[in-house]
């Protein structure tokens, strides 16, 4: 999946090492956490930037969250919402979802 950042395509993907790099800098103690804060509504901010630069490090950008404070991402706050739920969502599939067979 992608995103654009100031007028850049980007891939994303939650690798195993961006999943873990993400886990890492989570305030919650799981990623499971983050999983019931999102089906729930309940996500904040910071749990959006946190999935977007691990999904864009996933995708083999060098930068830091840092990077993104002043960045325009295309669709604004609500799409960058979106595309970290739906990476959320894409890395907990079963393969058999991800396929469409299921």
């Amino acid at each position: 999946m992608g995103i654009v950042i100031d007028g850049t395509p980007h891939v994303m993907r939650l690798t195993l090492g961006a999943l873990a790099e993400l886990e890492a800098g989570l305030e919650s103690k799981s990623l499971v956490a983050l999983v019931e804060r999102f089906e729930a509504g309940n996500f904040t901010t910071r749990d959006v930037l946190a999935l977007i630069v691990a999904g864009l490090r996933g995708g083999g950008w060098q930068g830091r969250a840092a990077d993104l404070m002043a960045a325009e991402i295309e669709g604004g706050p609500m799409a960058a919402a979106r595309g970290a739920a739906e990476l959320l969502a894409r890395a907990f599939m079963l393969p058999t979802e991800a396929a469409g067979n299921g």
